[in-house]
């Protein structure tokens, strides 16, 4: 998002701290379908004391307490509660007792309240990564972990899960989400909220609807029949809805079929609250309200962030003057953000807001360490290339060799305890020895310049100095300690200099060669480079954005002779004046956010493919770890292509290590497909994901074979981009992107289509093999309240422990309109030791045979067909192993 986008959606100047373009999140607090009326002067305290406050209402749940208190709340007090007071918290009623609940992204940790260098927190494995698991008590434990790390950040509402679809593999989030199947995300996403919720964190699921790209968030216009609206991007809200009850619940940025998400009555009011009968509270996403009598009517609670933009008292005094919406709306929002409270916090709960904490402890790190390794994917393993044994050498090469890729950018980024590189993970594990060759550069943008900084003081990294107004005049209001310099000051600017500030970097670089090294720097606003007091890099005046979330303007680089071991004196100025500078007219004032990137990288003269070649040659398996990173894959634009960046070096490496040692192991890191060209010489492919913070334990456990993979892909691989179902109309074009793949997404559209994916959905080895018994179904009928359970005996037949999960689709054999051929209904995951068997047991009910008919009804219903039906099971969506029949005797409809 353009900082043109937001600009309407932010506080006027001097109100605000900063600001950012997450993505994507919205709180739901319950709700009753009858609010009590508006509070009137007549109103008495329950005590007689003639104080009507948080505490006075004790009786009854928490819905009731809200709905009593919102009642007796002034129009002005109602109308504050529909706001954010500042980024990340409710507003407060402190003449009512009414507290303040604080939120925290994200989908996997809880990084707390600063975007960069806040406090550490745990780091899971991204979505993608928790749904190759597909084990929902180990999506519940990691609910239960998430809470306690919110807890320790002080916070009450987690902005996650994300459960938007992979409709491309070019999508930016789809790292974050879970799957291209509405089932699978949604049974994820409801073990995900149970184990949070226990812990009386609110999760908040989002995007709610149709945002399954980056491109243009907040401009365009998903045009989705109702049909693929209800069966595939409603679904996985819906089953989170039915089974787990989120207490919150994010709008999402962009439009759907023609009305912005936040003002959406069809999807909010008619589906979500009426048809559901959903009793949470919404949030908007950040700056995505765009109007304020149309999203309150719709039945979005809170706009975020604070302070208002749409919401001031003026502005809805005067919608409801004019009829545009009732008191009943306002009480009713202001109920249900006073119930997302007191679910939480409570409404009686005075305590001041804790300090953040970290709670590193030994019990969450193999919490993630098991997730990794459950994750992790096997995708091929010819002549048993894996496990590796009996190996003395073993060469790690590759760009993501050294770098710890522990997950995408965005909302879902944090400040991990620690981060365990492949390197490391296998250093730690292997008694042999490793060598490393780097193979190629894969970055984006170069390398942060904070390794190389130290402060004045001799810390590590750099001293950021703030000044009041934008000139540097006097001396710096506030000097901050900073470990990196990816200095996005949106969330960290002091109070005390805004509006208008300018800011100073100062550090010693030290190199640690000779060479011409290079300098990258990107300004939110005007910005200089110095270096030993000489101009490097102007950034004054610059006119076009980056990539980069935060309305940056694109790298400029210049290099410099630098020598070995001896210091240069780095020093940025840069201020939070508007840039470009023409927008300043476009938002009606000269003072935005404020921020900076400085990269820094020095001279390559070494031939980096050649040498991975020679240490590729002596050693006795090679594994090279390629992929991407939070700089290709993230929140704010997606991807441009399927192919591994960057200038096709990283399969020139896979390539050339192949030629060198046959037994080579290529690792992928990435949160979506990639293209592999290589796919047919390499012997063996793992798919590892963005693992969290024991990335690389959790791979070099897999590696050596001290615990086998037992991911599988939740996501197509396709051969090539052109194969993807969306390839046609994506990103869109003129803000308008039609979803015209309809219900054929991920592999249903490749099994209409014939058309043979790399790496099918539901795919993934593991080091031992397994034999499926007889499906026994408990039954032939299914009917409204009779579901099927299914027995299958499943045999661990190799000599490994190891998991297998059954998958089950269920196939119309003729149904009035058209189908795809089979639709994951069930599922589930067994271990199993060498020679061990085990029933698993599948169960499949109404929701398994059913699909939304526009016709009936006066929207449309559910209707399981009278017919005959076809249940296929199997270790993936295109390895059935064993079949079973079953029929609907007489068609039946249904809303939810």
């Amino acid at each position: 998002m353009t900082i043109i986008e937001i600009e309407s959606a932010l506080s006027t100047e001097g109100q605000f701290q900063g600001f950012n373009t997450k993505g994507g999140h919205i709180v739901v607090h319950p709700v009753t379908e009858e609010m009590t009326p508006a509070a009137t002067p007549e109103h008495h305290s329950p005590n007689g004391d003639g104080v009507i406050d948080a505490t006075s209402f004790d009786l009854g749940t928490t819905d009731e307490r809200a709905r009593k208190l919102a009642a007796t709340l002034t129009l002005e007090e109602q109308v504050s509660l529909l706001a954010g007071a500042d980024f990340w918290r409710s507003m407060p009623i402190s003449s009512k007792n009414i507290p303040s609940i604080k939120t925290t992204d994200g989908p996997n940790g809880a990084r707390g309240e600063f975007f960069t260098n806040g406090t550490p927190a745990a780091l899971f494995p991204c979505g993608i990564s928790m749904a190759s698991t597909w084990n929902l008590d180990l999506m519940e434990e990691i609910g239960r972990h998430l809470g306690d790390e919110a807890i320790a950040r002080g916070a009450h509402v987690l902005l996650a899960p994300t459960v938007c679809m992979h409709r491309s593999p070019l999508g930016g989030r789809n790292f974050e989400s879970f799957s291209e199947d509405p089932y699978l995300t949604g049974k994820l996403a409801a073990s995900y909220i149970r184990g949070l919720q226990s812990k009386k964190i609110a999760a908040t699921i989002k995007h709610f609807v149709g945002n399954e790209q980056e491109t243009e968030r907040k401009a365009y216009d998903a045009v989705i029949a109702e049909r693929p609206l209800r069966e595939i991007y409603l679904k996985p809200f819906e089953i989170a809805v039915r089974e787990a009850s989120p207490w919150a619940l994010m709008s999402s940025y962009n439009i759907v079929n023609g009305t912005h998400a936040d003002e959406n009555t069809h999807t909010l009011k008619d589906v979500l609250r009426g048809e559901w009968k959903w009793d949470g509270a919404v949030i908007s996403d950040w700056t995505g309200t765009y109007a304020t009598a149309p999203s309150i009517k719709a039945g979005v609670d809170i706009e975020m962030p604070g302070p208002t933009v749409w919401r001031k008292f003026e502005q809805v005094k005067d919608a409801l003057d004019k009829g545009e919406i009732t008191r009943e709306e306002i009480e009713k929002a202001a109920g249900n953000v006073l119930h997302l409270v007191d679910r939480t916090k409570g409404l009686d709960n005075q305590t001041p807001e804790p300090e953040e904490r970290s709670i590193d402890n030994e019990e969450t790190r193999k919490l993630i360490l098991q997730a990794g390794i459950e994750g992790l994917t096997l995708l091929k393993n010819q002549d048993n290339v894996l496990p590796i044994k009996g190996a003395k050498k073993i060469a790690l090469i590759g760009p993501n060799v050294k770098r710890a890729i522990v997950s995408g950018g965005g909302s879902a980024g944090l400040n991990p305890y620690y981060k365990v590189s492949p390197w490391d993970g296998l250093k730690n594990r292997f008694d042999g020895e490793v060598v490393f060759a780097q193979g190629c550069d894969s970055s984006k943008w170069l390398p942060l310049a904070a390794p190389y900084c130290t402060t004045p003081d001799g810390e590590k990294g750099v001293q950021l100095e703030y000044y009041h107004g934008d000139k540097f005049e006097g001396e710096p209001a506030t000097i901050q300690h900073k470990v990196n310099t990816d200095l996005w000051l949106w969330d960290s600017a002091p109070k005390s200099v805004l509006p208008a500030y300018s800011f100073k970097v100062r550090a010693t670089l030290t190199p640690k060669s000779t060479g011409n090294h290079t300098f990258s720097f990107a300004s939110v606003g005007p910005g200089r480079l110095y270096l030993n007091g000489e101009l490097l890099i102007d950034n004054w005046d610059w006119k076009e954005d980056g990539e980069a979330m935060f309305s940056a303007s694109e790298d400029k680089l210049a290099s410099t002779q630098l020598e070995e071991g001896k210091p240069v004196e780095l020093l940025v100025e840069s201020t939070n004046e508007v840039r470009p500078a023409s927008k300043a007219s476009v938002i009606g004032r000269l003072h935005d956010y404020g921020g900076c990137r400085i990269g820094y990288q020095e001279e390559d003269k070494i031939d980096r493919l050649q040498e991975a070649i020679d240490i590729a040659r002596d050693a006795d398996v090679a594994v090279v770890i390629v992929g991407l990173d939070a700089e290709w894959e993230s929140e704010g634009y997606d991807r441009s292509s399927m192919d591994l960046p960057k200038n096709e070096s990283q399969d020139r490496l896979i390539k050339g290590v192949l030629g060198a040692n046959r037994r080579t192991v290529v690792v992928n890191q990435s949160g979506t497909p990639v293209t592999m060209p290589w796919a047919d010489d390499a012997p063996a492919i793992l798919q590892a994901w963005y693992q969290g913070q024991e990335a690389g334990h959790a791979l070099a456990d897999v590696l050596l074979g001290n615990a086998s993979p037992s991911g599988k892909l939740p996501t197509t691989f396709p051969v090539r981009l052109e194969d993807n179902p969306a390839y046609h109309n994506w990103p869109g074009e003129n803000l308008k992107t039609v979803y015209g793949e309809g219900i054929y997404v991920g592999y249903r559209h490749y099994e209409r289509c014939k058309t043979a994916p790399l790496f099918p959905f539901g795919h993934g080895l593991t080091y031992t093999t397994f034999s499926y018994g007889e499906a026994v179904l408990s039954s032939t009928l299914l009917s409204a309240s009779q579901p099927i359970t299914i027995n299958i005996a499943i045999t661990n037949t190799g000599n490994m422990a190891a998991s297998e999960t059954v998958q089950a689709y269920v196939r119309d054999i003729k149904s009035r309109l058209p189908r795809p051929e089979k639709e994951l209904q069930a599922f589930g995951k067994v271990f199993l030791q060498p020679g061990e068997t085990k029933d698993v047991v599948l169960r499949l009910d109404k929701y398994s045979v059913g699909y939304f008919d526009t016709s009936l009804g006066d929207k449309g219903l559910w209707i399981a067909e009278e017919g005959k039906f076809e249940v296929l099971i199997g270790a993936s969506s295109a390895n059935i192993r064993a079949r079973g029949d079953f029929e609907v005797a007489d068609s039946f409809t249904w809303v939810f």
